[in-house]
């Protein structure tokens, strides 16, 4: 029996830390696809690829790439491999990486390179997958569905607690960041962000993710699946 989990929501709402959260309490593999579109990215980045001016320079290059999550059977989590190299986790979460990864995502060709490489991690047992589009794109036929959001000013604070910004930077700047990337997410043409119609939505306000968590068990066991 395969067990699949998919979870989406908006930048910041708080979907990561809560997939990681269920998989410890289920004891389940996280695939954090949100990465796997800032490892190219990153790549992009480092070649100098502006991917909203000149997608197609990208594109060229991703028959040459390969990227895939690896199992460490002795920790039971599964890592991140940008051609052949685990990725740099701190990298790839810096604002360099974070100001271009929406519009490296809205390219069709690197979202059509994206899937099955996404597709080939459901074949694990129990697999808890977070992103953007994995429950009405990647893997609609997921056993169970949430769609994890928040307020753009609570996301705002989430971010700003992380220390991921310059000195000085407020709220409100934060807030309008993340209804830009809400923005770009919803409204592009392949895959936009948005819940299933059979998915759970939970708006984490004044949530903690072990809240969080503790709503997503007590649906999955009001509605056992077979």
């Amino acid at each position: 029996m395969t067990l699949q989990i998919a979870i989406d929501g908006p930048a910041a709402s708080g979907k990561s830390t809560d997939a990681k959260l269920l998989a410890e309490r289920i004891n389940g593999l996280y695939v954090n696809t949100g990465l796997m579109y800032r490892a190219v990215a990153g790549a992009a980045y480092n070649l100098g690829i502006d991917p909203e001016k000149n997608p197609q320079e990208l594109v060229k290059l991703l028959p040459q790439w390969t990227l895939e999550y690896r199992l460490d059977n002795d920790a039971n989590k599964l890592e991140l491999f940008f051609n052949d190299k685990p990725v740099d986790n701190a990298f790839l979460r810096s604002k360099e990486v974070s100001d271009v990864v929406s519009q490296v995502a809205a390219i069709p060709e690197v979202r059509d390179w994206m899937l099955q490489k996404q597709r080939d991690c459901a074949k694990l047992p129990i697999i808890i997958m977070e992103g953007r589009d994995i429950q009405t794109v990647v893997l609609p036929n997921a056993t169970y569905k949430f769609f994890i959001t928040a307020s753009a000013e609570e996301r705002a604070r989430r971010r700003l607690k992380q220390g991921d910004f310059k000195d000085g930077t407020t709220l409100k700047e934060v807030a309008e960041q993340i209804k830009l990337r809400d923005h770009l997410d919803s409204t592009r043409a392949v895959a936009p962000l948005k819940p299933a119609a059979d998915s759970l939505v939970i708006n984490t306000d004044n949530m903690t993710p072990d809240e969080v968590v503790d709503k997503m068990v007590e649906h999955m066991q009001k509605n056992p699946r077979q």
